[in-house]
């Protein structure tokens, strides 16, 4: 029988969410007609909804704690089946070419609404895997990490203003400048960790950003700069549907070589240094590894392809203003991390996916649309607290071998 005492609390959860969702799923306001309206049935079904949800979430988490009480399994040798998968390279590399494949086929497949729309969702992919880098591997939490994008962004857009460049030019140059910004970052948090780093961090996100809003000779402040050109290729001349086409195979290019780099690092002698911060900064540091060296290491490559997602975004949107480089979208690309799985590869580009995609294809739900959106997100981290696809930490395994062979 379940519990009187479970009973009472999912009760007081459905009362509380119904109240935090009243403003939007009860009160109706029409200001054409000057109309305010009271939808009174939504918050019964709000709050029954959520307890029926509440219930069937903690009889799932008992039965799941019983079955592996009786199968006794060991989590910390256990490996996840979709990990098992992942690992083994007669289905890691048909997967891959798939994937690859079905991205390239997809501007055929889908209309140019659509292939927009996935532009941006890859390139949240690539700013995720940059984050990852910093957060996921190293351990080191960044808020401010949209400032690196802002820094790419406004490099393309300035450049191009004062000195003409184009975007091939300023690509790389917009990656360096954002890598150059993270090593400035870096140095003033080499003693901070926790929440100490993660004020610092986010105070730098906005300097960078009150300084592009302000300062009006440099930036233009909050008009931002327009008519940034897109990216050429050849010097041939593109309607605007082959535009999108081209700028979403450039940045489908950009990030095959962002996940093949990622992951050379994170099996490296620098990633295993990475890894050795995260888990006890005092025992990197007695193996003799350079903890500064480290450190600034991973700020600036995580700054380097914000910077050149920065310059991706400039091209694409071809505008840029301060207001697109809000703490939001910080905490946007650190849920896509969180959400996929810390040091996950493959659990940030499905966290980059669900992210982003998702809030568009739940237009259909109209006004309700970011509610569902929020209720998803819950009830993945609930079940999924590790992230969709965790990151499966290494383990060493001693089999003794016995010899079949008669004692001489």
């Amino acid at each position: 029988m379940f519990p009187v005492k479970e009973l009472k609390r999912s009760l007081l959860i459905s009362v509380w969410f119904a109240f935090l969702t009243f403003p939007i799923m009860v009160i109706k306001v029409d200001p054409i007609e000057r109309i305010v309206s009271y939808r009174w049935h939504n918050m019964f079904f709000i709050a029954f909804g959520s307890f029926v949800i509440s219930i069937l979430a903690k009889v799932y988490m008992v039965r799941s704690e019983r079955r592996a009480g009786r199968k006794k399994v060991k989590k910390d040798i256990a490996e996840p089946f979709i990990q098992r998968i992942l690992r083994e390279p007669r289905f890691l590399y048909p997967l891959s070419i798939a994937a690859l494949v079905f991205a390239i086929a997809f501007p055929s497949v889908f209309s140019t609404y659509q292939t927009n729309i996935m532009t941006t969702a890859l390139m949240y992919v690539v700013l995720g895997l940059g984050l990852n880098i910093v957060v996921g591997v190293a351990g080191l939490l960044d808020l401010g990490y949209v400032a690196f994008y802002a820094v790419g962004a406004y490099s393309y857009a300035l450049l191009n203003l004062h000195f003409n460049l184009g975007f091939w030019t300023v690509l790389p140059i917009g990656g360096m400048l954002a890598a150059f910004f993270g090593v400035l970052l870096g140095f003033p948090v080499l003693r901070l960790r926790g929440d100490y780093l993660a004020i610092v961090t986010l105070g730098f996100g906005e300097i960078i950003r009150l300084i592009l809003e302000n300062w009006n000779d440099f930036s233009h402040g909050p008009s931002g700069i327009a008519n940034i050109p897109r990216p050429g290729l050849f010097g041939m001349e593109m309607s605007f549907d082959a535009g999108i086409i081209y700028m979403y195979y450039v940045i489908v290019a950009l990030v095959v070589f962002t996940i093949f780099v990622v992951n050379r690092l994170q099996n490296s002698r620098l990633g295993r240094a990475w890894l050795a911060l995260r888990e006890d900064e005092i025992a990197c540091q007695a193996m003799g590894i350079d903890k500064t060296k480290t450190k600034l290491i991973a700020f600036s490559l995580g700054a380097f392809w914000a910077g050149l997602v920065g310059v991706i975004f400039a091209a694409k949107t071809t505008f840029v203003n301060p207001a697109s480089f809000t703490f939001l979208e910080s905490a946007i690309i650190l849920s896509i991390v969180v959400l996929g799985g810390m040091g996950s590869i493959v659990g940030v580009i499905f966290g980059a996916l669900i992210l982003i995609l998702m809030p568009e294809y739940l237009r259909a739900l109209s006004e309700y649309r970011m509610l569902a959106f929020g209720g998803i997100l819950v009830v993945m981290m609930v079940f999924k607290p590790d992230g969709i696809i965790s990151n499966v930490r290494r383990s060493y395994q001693f089999k003794k071998h016995i010899s079949t062979r008669g004692a001489e």
